[in-house]
């Protein structure tokens, strides 16, 4: 699972057809320490998140499948708009 903050959306004309009508989030991850990296994560969105939002994005078919069903062609999900957190010892 990854920490990060929505930076956009993304769309396509084209795209397999369990995307159909799904959206899809650019999700810019954190480090350990709270800082984003210059990586981009796409991941569907079943959560309504938006710009700004940190949330969590779990990987795989199992989170997928469980989520937002197995037609979706991503194993990227947002399965949590984060409220708050707590880094004990720092």
């Amino acid at each position: 699972m990854i920490l990060g903050r929505v930076v956009g959306r993304l769309w396509a004309t084209r795209q397999a057809a369990g995307l159909t009508g799904r959206k899809m989030l650019l999700i810019r991850p954190e480090t350990a320490a709270g800082r984003e990296t210059n990586r981009l994560v796409v991941a569907v969105d079943g959560l309504a998140a938006g710009p700004g939002d940190r949330v969590i994005v779990a990987h795989g078919s199992r989170v997928r499948d469980l989520t937002v069903g197995a037609d979706v062609a991503d194993k990227d999900i947002v399965i949590g708009i984060v409220d708050g957190h707590e880094l004990k010892g720092r």
